[in-house]
């Protein structure tokens, strides 16, 4: 099994989710995050003068997948986040151990 996180931007993740769930994967948790990536913030201009934004908003997708599923995840994220630009953001794969369902006890993956 595999954690999938996927750092991308906040316009994005009705698209991701709705493109997801076409797929048959519906699970999945949702976290508001603030950070930066290689662009190292942006500068912007307001009526008093320049500023510098450092960190940006952005949201954290998580989902657990079946190993033989992971990429199809991935190749959905990467195809509706991606804009060419710098801040579409990055998608973190590890791999999981177990997981286990709460309500029914059930593991591996009958319970992702």
């Amino acid at each position: 099994m595999k954690k999938i996180e996927a750092i991308v931007r906040e316009e994005k993740v009705n698209e991701i989710r709705i493109a997801l769930e076409e797929q048959g994967f519906r699970g999945m948790t949702v976290i508001d995050v603030k950070g930066r990536g290689t662009q190292g913030g942006i500068s912007l201009q307001w009526r008093v003068g320049d500023y510098r934004v450092e960190l940006l908003p952005k949201k954290l997708i998580m989902l657990i997948a079946k190993d033989n599923e992971y990429q199809k995840i991935v190749d959905i994220i990467c195809k509706v986040s991606k804009s060419g630009s710098a801040g579409d953001g990055k998608i973190i794969i590890s791999t999981i151990d177990e997981v286990i369902r709460v309500r029914t006890e059930e593991n591996g993956e009958k319970a992702v």
